[in-house]
């Protein structure tokens, strides 16, 4: 059995005093495992993400019930630079990469945060060029001047410079080709086996997410509806019909799929 690296206990989360985002949302991370976070959008992946990452009150948001847990302990009380320090990681949706810095810049700020001689760093650079080829080559290139795959892989990158347990991948496969967003997640499940790097990601493509994933947890308006080991949501009916836009006669349009009038039997 692996032990539990991360424990989110029935956490609702609270905008601006006002909107109710989340409404206690519980989940579990094992060492060494990919958990995927699913639904689609405003179902509350990136603010889970969020109160894990204490980045919450950047958007005036706050966790006003439940706890969350890291290796035992509480962090809701901690800063993001604190959990960084501890290894949880966030990449946020949307890249964010220095525009005006070069791609090895970008990664060599990912190792700000640690004490670290210049030959470790060297060292694990050379170790982010091994799994990221692409990067070793545009090494020199402006962040701001490469392709959206490029920047996922170096936001990635960039992450895996500060030697995570844990990182927190938002929407990695957002506007990303096919074929690229395959490349970034047989990527981090090489980084998950070989490295031991445990990964929560909030992913729409619930396809891919499923084929990569562990175990996964299914959002809807602030709430998990529904959660099991990967392989078993991806054939179950309900997520098929109404996730994958896959019925027991085939595949359907996604019109079709959002105005089908059988309730959804977690909502019953």
């Amino acid at each position: 059995m692996s032990a539990t690296l991360l424990t989110v206990n029935g956490i609702e989360v609270i905008y601006n005093h006002v909107i109710l985002v989340l409404k206690g949302v519980s989940l579990t991370v094992e060492e060494g495992k990919i958990v995927a976070l699913l639904g689609g959008n405003g179902a509350g992946k990136t603010t889970t993400l969020r109160a894990v990452s204490n980045l919450l009150r950047g958007e005036r948001g706050d966790v006003t019930k439940g706890y969350i847990e890291y290796k035992g302990e509480r962090i809701e009380k901690l800063t993001p630079s604190d959990l960084v320090k501890r290894g949880v990681i966030q990449v946020m949706e949307g890249r964010h990469c220095f525009a005006h810095l070069s791609i090895e810049d970008n990664l060599l700020t990912g190792a700000y945060t640690r004490s670290a001689s210049g030959a470790e760093i060297a060292a694990d650079l050379e170790k982010v060029y091994n799994y990221f080829p692409r990067l070793k080559q545009r090494r020199a290139s402006l962040a701001g001047y490469t392709s959206g795959g490029e920047q996922q892989m170096t936001a990635v990158g960039r992450a895996l410079m500060a030697r995570p347990s844990m990182i927190l991948l938002d929407e990695p496969s957002m506007g990303l080709a096919p074929q690229l967003v395959e490349e970034i997640f047989e990527i981090v499940k090489s980084l998950n086996q070989k490295e031991g790097v445990s990964f929560l990601l909030a992913e729409q493509n619930t396809m891919v997410a499923l084929r990569y994933a562990d175990y996964g947890y299914i959002l809807e308006n602030g709430r998990v509806v529904m959660d099991g080991i990967a392989a078993e949501l991806a054939v179950n009916e309900d997520v098929k019909e109404f996730y994958l836009g896959i019925s027991g006669a085939g595949r359907r349009s996604f019109s079709e799929v959002k105005h089908y009038k059988r309730r959804k039997r977690w909502l019953a």
